[in-house]
């Protein structure tokens, strides 16, 4: 095993644990999701052999053939973090225990009626195009209550929260403002739909991870600050 996974899975955990502390959250109250696209299996297996069980793909095919490799690893969750197609829902639906990305309802139908009855219901976060960019993913806020209305009731997904990728920024306080609209605007689903477990807010990565943390973030994605840079 490398000392660099050791070392910067450890800073990673140690960055968050500081992050919830300073918003005066409880210890266990946001999740390391080790984002792994483009990495190898066997630095996956590196993070798993010190105890990180979530981690995030992007690219279909590539998740797939390391879920093959690593079919020894108990317990681990996938998450597909990535812009999802029509064409792929079936193997996502079949292969992953969470959905961060879903933006439309032909997608949110889909995952429901491909996930294999015997699978737990799916987790699913609905993205939100919170800062209004005409080259992002995500459903409009104005959209987003008729969009989470409709997975809320589907039967193979249980829609768990948002999921956002703001505009990038430098500014903690302008970090914190795209956030703060989408817990905003979790808090006003869970009053239109009461009987959902929404509970997750997916939002925060190595740059802006303390302004997520201090809007309510429970999912933090980091990548290269564990896995290293991209190539």
């Amino acid at each position: 095993m490398t000392t660099t996974i050791a070392e910067s899975l450890t800073q990673a955990r140690t960055r968050l644990n500081q992050a919830l502390a300073t918003a005066g959250r409880a210890p266990d109250a946001a999740l390391l999701l080790a984002v792994s696209k483009t990495k190898p299996a066997d630095m996956i297996r590196d993070a798993y052999t010190l105890g990180q069980r979530d981690f995030g793909e992007n690219y279909l095919q590539e998740a797939l053939d390391k879920q093959a490799q690593l079919g020894d690893c108990p317990g681990i969750h996938w998450h597909f973090i990535g812009p999802l197609q029509s064409n792929k829902t079936r193997d996502v639906a079949s292969h992953f225990d969470w959905v961060h990305g879903v933006d439309r309802a032909k997608i949110a139908q889909r995952l429901s009626d491909q996930r294999p009855d015997g699978l737990p219901a799916l987790n699913i976060c609905l993205q939100v195009n919170v800062s209004g960019e005409a080259t992002k993913s995500g459903v409009s806020l104005e959209e987003l209550p008729e969009l989470a209305s409709l997975a809320a009731a589907l039967p193979r997904v249980r829609l768990r929260g948002l999921m956002a990728i703001p505009a990038p920024s430098e500014d903690p306080e302008a970090q914190r403002e795209p956030f703060r609209l989408l817990a905003e605007a979790l808090s006003s689903l869970r009053r239109e739909l009461p009987d959902a477990p929404l509970d997750t807010l997916s939002m925060g990565m190595s740059a802006d991870l303390e302004a997520a943390v201090a809007e309510g973030a429970t999912i933090v994605r980091l990548g290269t600050a564990i896995f290293g840079s991209r190539q």
